[in-house]
């Protein structure tokens, strides 16, 4: 909200929303290893990196995320993940004492490129089952109708 406020010279619901959103996956991967201290700080930088990847990234690559879910998740997901190699007390949970930006990093690439393989074996049977996009004439038609059974009144 405060990014956006900055930025744009108000803030919107969607903001906070979004916001808090980013804050919460981000503290997601910290959650049992940081402090009040910690989980705080994780939320403020995720904020603000989420908004900066869902607002300026999104545009400058001209990526299609009407839902800023890469944006707010991908993102927020991946910061906290670093953070937590960053920010691990060992006083909250012992096994923090060794944990490490690299080591989180490794995590973090390993879980990209297997999700990546994943998503892409997914696609192929999908693909080859019921196809990834409706036809052209559906599309016109509008998805409502042709995929939902929805009349639009």
């Amino acid at each position: 909200m405060f990014c956006e406020w900055s930025v744009a010279g108000k803030p919107s619901v969607l903001g906070i929303i979004s916001g808090a959103v980013a804050g919460l996956v981000a503290v997601t991967p910290a959650a049992g290893f940081v402090n009040p201290t910690g989980a705080l700080m994780v939320g403020v930088v995720a904020g603000i990196v989420c908004y900066l990847a869902a607002v300026k990234v999104k545009h400058a690559l001209g990526y299609d995320d009407s839902l800023d879910a890469f944006g707010v998740h991908g993102v927020g997901g991946v910061v906290g993940a670093l953070l937590t190699g960053l920010l691990a007390d060992p006083a909250i949970n012992s096994l923090g004492e060794n944990a490490s930006v690299t080591t989180q990093l490794y995590g973090i690439v390993f879980t990209i490129v297997w999700t990546a393989v994943a998503t892409l074996a997914i696609l192929v049977l999908v693909k080859a089952l019921v196809g990834l996009r409706p036809s052209a004439q559906e599309e016109i038609e509008g998805l409502d109708v042709t995929q939902h059974g929805e009349a639009v009144p």
